[in-house]
């Protein structure tokens, strides 16, 4: 099990993007969060087995399909919380 932080920087906010996220995140059985934040880029947490955490940041590259990503950074992320299931939180 592995966890990671990413943001998702470009054209990624009011369109349906986290909603996206959620269902394939849920699909690769990880655990987690997605959120827009105030500067108009998408922060999400994942975790799970490293070959899905893998796929989710492959797929958050591509974005959703109205959603042009310019940039994904993924840094390690610190268990600071016990995660299960996978959801949307509010904006930060």
């Amino acid at each position: 099990m592995i966890r990671r932080r990413l943001v998702v920087t470009g054209r990624v906010q009011n369109v349906f993007f986290r909603d996206w996220f959620v269902e394939h995140a849920t699909a690769l059985g990880l655990d987690g969060w997605v959120r827009n934040r105030a500067d108009g880029s998408v922060e999400a947490v994942v975790e799970g087995a490293a070959e899905m955490v893998e796929t989710i940041a492959g797929c958050a590259r591509q974005g959703s399909p109205a959603s042009r990503v310019e940039q994904v950074t993924v840094s390690d992320d610190a268990p600071a919380e016990t995660l299960a299931g996978f959801g949307k939180r509010a904006t930060l």
